[in-house]
């Protein structure tokens, strides 16, 4: 966690571009429809990180609802809540530990990109869907490397990619990107456990994956 905080610290203005860069819109669009929101719902983001998703979220809840970001880095939180206020939910920010979240009774969850990053992504998945109980929603998205075989050059960059975008170096000695996958494959495992009405889609040509599904 100290690893993370230090990391996402230095680097949250350049992570705030990037997670507004053109194009990702259209993912973080489809990730918020994936959780089927309705008006009065309350959705936690997992590591929020600068709360590029908050307006979408906003904007399905409604006026009565309510958005809580989950980070444990205090300089991604200041970022989040410099953003301008728009109409929607109520948005409540909370320092912690996403792997843990101090959240019960949720509708839904979300999590962008950070199932790679835990030591234990299963246990942080089963602490999302415990959150949210039965019938609630949970959705993942995650980068990854593309099956397609015209993909194989960007796969090549994937390591380095994953090297630059995580926090620490002991992900793997030898491949980021395979310690990174296998990662994201242990949460998508353990939410496939947990739900029913899965619903698995790529974008970006392969290289995002987004899991969703209705907690058992």
């Amino acid at each position: 966690m100290t690893d993370a905080q230090s990391f996402y610290g230095r680097w949250a203005r350049v992570y705030d571009w990037v997670a507004n860069a053109p194009g990702v819109a259209s993912w973080r669009d489809r990730t918020v429809d994936s959780l089927a929101l309705a008006p009065g719902n309350t959705v936690v983001e997992m590591g929020c990180g600068t709360g590029a998703n908050v307006p979408a979220l906003r904007e399905r809840v409604g006026p009565s609802g309510q958005v809580v970001g989950i980070d444990v880095t205090r300089e991604m939180l200041d970022r989040a809540r410099e953003r301008p206020a728009r109409s929607g939910g109520a948005v409540h920010y909370v320092q912690a530990d996403a792997a843990r979240p101090p959240i019960r009774e949720a509708d839904a969850v979300l999590a962008t990109f950070v199932a790679g990053i835990f030591e234990d992504p299963a246990a942080a998945v089963d602490a999302w869907c415990d959150s949210v109980g039965p019938g609630g929603r949970v959705a993942l998205l995650n980068f990854q490397r593309s099956p397609s075989a015209l993909a194989a050059p960007l796969n090549l960059a994937f390591e380095g990619f994953v090297r630059l975008s995580a926090p620490g170096t002991r992900l793997s000695r030898r491949s980021h990107a395979s310690a990174f996958e296998r990662r994201v494959r242990a949460a998508r495992e353990r939410l496939t456990e947990r739900t029913v009405a899965r619903r698995y889609e790529t974008m970006a040509g392969g290289f995002v994956g987004l899991l969703s599904g209705t907690v058992r």
